[in-house]
């Protein structure tokens, strides 16, 4: 499947699912990061026609992350009409709650925790204007090594390109005309101080992962399992302890 078709079935299927909640939805709601994949959700969000509120959410983000991010809001409201792009500097909320929870410091912790404060400030907006927030989370991050955080960017209404791996969103992204400084970037999630890109993170790029998910004998599958395991917890349905029916 070429990327324009694919960016238009992933259009109309926002579309549907907007109509079929019988809710009069008003607006998307989507954090942009500078990134490819926020980058390309947004885009095709602002195509429903939908009013799509992109908003840009530093905490003691690296400048290099954040102008990106800019960049790609002012591309937005260059090439359409119903986009809003905040910028929202969540530092002094994220610097209260270190301060506040001292005593239980933990670095990975911390860095969730910024995810998780920027699902919260989208949730907000979205509440405010009656609207849903929409994910930015691809295949390989979603459901094949789980690189995102929990109730933090997995946290969201609707996920239009998790089935998308992230070759095909890059594709789309060209199609679509971002600019070719987001398309070319290293994928990062932004959650740490020394900004670190996912491939630091991984030790395995994206297309090494794809390769594995879709080869069991691709000399990255160990790596790709061990980077898996760890994770599925948020891949799976929540537990839950059930009973036996009453007799």
């Amino acid at each position: 499947m070429n990327a324009e078709k694919r960016i238009n079935i992933i259009k109309n299927w926002i579309l549907s699912y907007t109509e079929s909640t019988g809710t009069n939805l008003e607006t998307l709601v989507v954090g942009v990061s500078g990134g490819i994949d926020s980058s390309v959700v947004s885009a095709i969000c602002a195509k429903t026609g939908i009013n799509t509120i992109a908003a840009s959410m530093p905490i003691k983000q690296k400048n290099s992350q954040h102008s990106l991010s800019i960049q790609h809001q002012d591309w937005l409201k260059r090439n359409f009409k119903n986009i809003e792009c905040p910028i929202i500097n969540l530092d002094n909320v994220f610097k209260n709650f270190q301060n506040d929870l001292s005593n239980y410091s933990s670095e990975i912790g911390f860095a969730n925790s910024r995810s998780r404060i920027r699902m919260a400030t989208l949730y907000q907006i979205a509440k405010s204007k009656n609207g849903i927030v929409v994910g930015t989370g691809n295949k390989v991050e979603d459901f094949g090594v789980g690189f995102y955080t929990k109730y933090g960017d997995g946290g969201v209404d609707i996920s239009p390109i998790a089935d998308c791996t992230k070759t095909q969103v890059w594709e789309m992204g060209k199609e679509l005309g971002i600019l070719e400084s987001i398309i070319h970037a290293k994928p990062t999630d932004g959650l740490w101080d020394d900004g670190r890109n996912d491939e630091d993170q991984l030790g395995l790029s994206y297309t090494q992962i794809e390769e594995a998910m879709k080869n069991n004998k691709s000399k990255y599958y160990d790596k790709y399992l061990s980077i898996r395991k760890p994770n599925i917890h948020k891949m799976v349905p929540i537990p839950v302890c059930k009973f036996e029916k009453d007799e």
